[in-house]
């Protein structure tokens, strides 16, 4: 996979950094440390997970060492259940075995979970030390910009993290052309997510480019992960830490962390869950009075692309609905959902009431409505 280099900035001044997107960053990962300034003399704890270590550790760790980088790679789990306290007790012990010190950085190398744990055991390390993104799926182009790092409790997801933001998000294209095509779908939910909220003619660009990004075409996905990195940083520059604006980036995340609770972390996994809880969030904008349209074509793209619009049968919605008050979107004894008020448009409504919720969870089973 060949593709040009892209980069933007997540600008929050004097602590703005910089995304990288494009083919071969890893093999020059050791420049672009020294480049920022990461201290040589400092030990290096990079975390990834058993699905990637055997794909990019090595050329990470080489990278690294022949810029005089000292190297300790820590592994995971992979799979959603390594975002826990526990692996982040194991992680910290790995730290100080390997002699990290104040100045030192972690490295997450992975997915998501990785980016989530890995930043978190960033954060807590003496109080915090340096940070850096390698994402190795799409759908870490989401979650590796904005620094909001986590571990999951066994009642709520990310409900115990901080917000620790990167030294710069290195997205090696490269690694992407050895994901299974679930992940590749999942990672694609989060994309088109960036269009519904923020822009119009993003989402149509997905739905005319469906079979090149479903194939990995590296000018197509380039384009499209600078996009979605866009939006992204628009916004979390705007508001880091989620005190208004930065809420609209959890569209269909209410519901589809209640469902990934509920199912079983993994089951379902991310980018399937907030599809469906996209939908449910098209669905609720009719209630609020906007076009039945968005729904229609909100399904109707998640459909084109391989995605589920309907969670399993067996899910129970009292669980489903016990698990989103636990969410932290619940507060005050509202519901507060993100809802699309058009597509590439949304509002965060704090008064939307339960039964409308209840009744559109039973509406997202599989086998209600178009199957």
């Amino acid at each position: 996979m060949a593709t040009e280099t892209r980069e933007l900035t997540v600008d929050l001044g004097e602590r703005s950094y910089p995304i990288y997107i494009g083919s071969g960053l890893i093999a020059g990962a050791g420049d672009t440390f020294l480049k920022h300034g990461l201290p040589v003399k400092s030990p290096i704890l990079l975390v990834t997970d058993s699905s990637v270590v055997e794909l990019h550790a090595d050329k990470l760790e080489a990278s690294l060492g022949q810029a005089g980088y000292k190297v300790t790679t820590a592994v995971v789990p992979s799979g959603e259940a390594s975002k826990s306290l526990e692996m982040l007790d194991e992680l910290i012990g790995a730290a100080l075995e390997a002699g990290l010190d104040r100045k030192s950085t972690v490295v997450a190398l992975g997915g998501g979970v990785v980016g989530d744990l890995a930043g978190f055991v960033a954060a807590s390390f003496m109080r915090g030390v340096r940070f850096v993104q390698v994402p190795t799926t799409i759908l870490a182009h989401d979650s590796s910009v904005g620094g909001k790092v986590a571990v999951n409790h066994r009642l709520a997801k990310n409900i115990i993290g901080a917000f620790h933001q990167p030294e710069f998000v290195l997205y090696d294209l490269d690694t992407l052309a050895t994901l299974p095509i679930r992940e590749v779908r999942a990672g694609l939910s989060e994309v088109i997510k960036h269009g519904l909220i923020w822009k119009e003619e993003f989402v149509a660009w997905c739905d005319e480019n469906a079979d090149q990004l479903l194939s990995l075409d590296p000018d197509s996905l380039g384009y499209a992960l600078y996009e979605g990195c866009l939006v992204k940083s628009i916004v979390v520059s705007r508001d880091e830490k989620e005190n208004d604006l930065r809420a609209i980036l959890n569209l269909g995340h209410t519901i589809g962390h209640a469902l990934e609770a509920v199912a079983g972390y993994g089951e379902l996994v991310h980018g399937e869950a907030i599809a469906i809880g996209m939908v449910g969030s098209a669905r609720l904008a009719e209630r609020f009075g906007y076009s039945p349209a968005i729904a229609s074509e909100t399904e109707r793209i998640f459909r084109k692309f391989g995605l589920p619009v309907r969670f399993p049968v067996e899910l129970s919605t009292d669980e489903i609905m016990d698990a989103m008050m636990h969410d932290k979107k619940f507060a005050e004894g509202s519901m507060a959902f993100v809802v699309p008020t058009a597509i590439g448009s949304v509002e965060i409504r704090k008064d939307v009431p339960s039964s409308w919720v209840r009744e559109i969870v039973d509406g997202l089973r599989e086998g209600n409505g178009q199957a």
